[in-house]
């Protein structure tokens, strides 16, 4: 099975102190789908933030869609990004725009036409139950609202990787199955997907999701994770 994503004993430090991610060597398959799991402060964004390009590695390499990232010259990682779905936990939505608007944005800059990006628009917006909010503005919507905004925004374009960073913290038990099925039909559709999340209820919500389970910036031991293991060399345990 094709590789989407390669790391090789890769190490994340930010400034001068102790690495927040350490000798990290796995790879993901293009088309399945991964849940992230670890305590708070396990470093899973650090993570989220290499795999969406976000932040190069310390050491080590990291190869993505087939090309050396850590080499990879600047000019060419917006190109590499636009193949990248990203859903933050602080949303990150244009404030002067509506919520069809935000969620259309990745199409606009594709240079879809707006009679072509309408029907993809509202049907995403019926999906994350907001039809009814399409013109409102990110400040008149509540924190649940915006987060099902941030999502149909980062799924809209189809990407080949979509990372996704606690998507269903800021929503209720039914929405966030809601979503999962949501990102569970991209994935259907070839997308590679990666949810990092506290929630264990969610763990079990898609048929044949792997884990990948950080602890103190590590990789934990496959062999104590109760699903498929991922495909990890070199794991150090803590």
């Amino acid at each position: 099975m094709t590789k989407i994503v390669q790391f090789e004993n890769v190490g994340l430090r930010y400034g001068p102190g102790p690495e927040t991610l350490s000798d990290l060597s796995f790879s993901l398959d293009e088309g399945a789908f991964y849940f992230l799991t670890g305590a708070s402060g396990a470093g899973k964004t650090s993570l989220l933030k290499l795999l969406y390009l976000a932040q190069r590695p310390s050491r080590g390499a990291i190869h993505l869609f087939g090309a050396d990232i850590v080499t990879l010259p600047r000019a060419r990682l917006p190109g590499f990004r636009r193949r990248i779905g990203v859903v933050f936990q602080d949303f990150r939505l244009v404030p002067h725009l509506s919520a069809f608007d935000n969620i259309a944005l990745p199409l606009r800059i594709a240079g879809v036409s707006d009679a072509q990006l309408r029907p993809p628009v509202e049907e995403m917006l019926n999906w994350v139950g907001l039809t009814d909010r399409a013109r409102a503005l990110p400040a008149t919507l509540s924190g649940g609202e915006q987060q099902r905004v941030a999502i149909a925004r980062s799924v809209i374009g189809r990407p080949e990787l979509l990372v996704a960073d606690e998507p269903t913290g800021n929503v209720d038990q039914d929405m966030a199955t809601r979503l999962i099925t949501l990102f569970e039909a991209l994935n259907k559709l070839g997308t590679t997907i990666v949810v990092a999340t506290h929630d264990l209820n969610l763990l079990g919500k898609v048929s044949g999701a792997q884990m990948l389970r950080l602890d103190k910036g590590r990789l934990a031991d496959p062999a104590a994770l109760p699903r498929q293991p991922l495909h990890l060399g070199g794991v150090n345990r803590s």
